[in-house]
């Protein structure tokens, strides 16, 4: 084979391996935005014209469901009931989850090995297993029907994904950093504060984005323990607007899309931190 046949062979090849990849990318970004699209079209049509018209853009559009989402029903009120739970389940997880992933890192003691395990097996235990164990212990608290009792539910998944997903990121960080924190006077606290935080800044963007995540988007637990409308959370609140078998899709689609809006503007704000975390936990040493 000649050298223009054999460069326009790998040409082809080439092309071809682009080709794919490309095909492949627009297909999973259509594939994962075009439910968010249609909630979109949905939300700006009107009811008559979502069962009459199937099509992929509104003939008229539209804001009559997300007027009558924000002043005809309690979503504001669910959202923030969502917002007070979240923030507050994200801030406990980090303050208890960064200490136990330093001392399971970094201090060695009996059980160790056996704690870190159990930090896993905890986190990935499913939450429909321990639903039924979980509202005995609220009720006997007396936390059923309270946003209190949904903090302390979320805490029981958030707590171990905190501290399971630090504890690789400090793993990665050179001990001989906290020996000479520890020579110069300091303490086991200072160490994690003032060595420790700034090297993970970064990862606690990330850990906090999932955990703000995670319990934002949780469904069995705010079903099960609420049942008073003025407790209730987004994504219950959000299937309450639903009476009996009617629908209302239209609102419901515009409740969902501005329910969205808080974790993505999260996102877009720590971005920058969240990229750098995740590509430190990508790179060892």
């Amino acid at each position: 084979m000649s050298a223009s046949a054999l460069q326009h062979s790998k040409r082809r090849r080439s092309f071809g391996r682009q080709l794919v990849l490309w095909g492949g990318l627009v297909f999973f970004v259509v594939w994962s935005l075009f439910p968010i699209y249609w909630m979109l079209v949905t939300a700006l049509k009107t009811n008559l014209a979502i069962y009459r018209d199937a099509s992929l853009w509104p003939a008229q559009p539209v804001l009559e469901q997300f007027s009558k989402a924000l002043f005809q029903t309690n979503f504001l009120m669910y959202l923030r009931n969502s917002l007070t739970v979240t923030i507050v389940v994200t801030v406990l997880a980090m303050i208890i989850g960064v200490p136990a992933a330093y001392a399971i890192s970094r201090l060695s003691f009996r059980g160790r090995s056996l704690m870190a395990r159990s930090v896993v097996i905890t986190y990935l235990v499913p939450a429909s297993v321990l639903f039924i164990p979980l509202f005995q212990v609220l009720s006997e608290l007396g936390l059923i029907d309270r946003l209190e009792g949904l903090v302390v539910a979320y805490l029981i998944f958030t707590v171990p994904f905190s501290a399971w997903m630090m504890m690789g990121y400090m793993l990665d960080i050179p001990v001989e950093l906290d020996e000479a924190a520890l020579v110069d006077g300091c303490n086991r606290l200072q160490s994690l504060i003032y060595i420790m935080l700034p090297l993970v800044l970064p990862a606690l963007a990330v850990v906090a984005l999932f955990a703000f995540t995670n319990s934002w988007n949780e469904f069995l637990y705010a079903m099960v323990f609420i049942g008073r409308d003025s407790q209730k959370t987004f994504t219950v609140g959000l299937i309450g607007l639903a009476r009996g078998d009617t629908f209302p899709w239209g609102v419901m689609m515009a409740a969902a899309l501005m329910g969205s809006i808080p974790p993505v503007l999260i996102y877009i704000v720590s971005q920058k931190w969240v990229v750098s975390g995740l590509s430190a936990g990508a790179v060892k040493g």
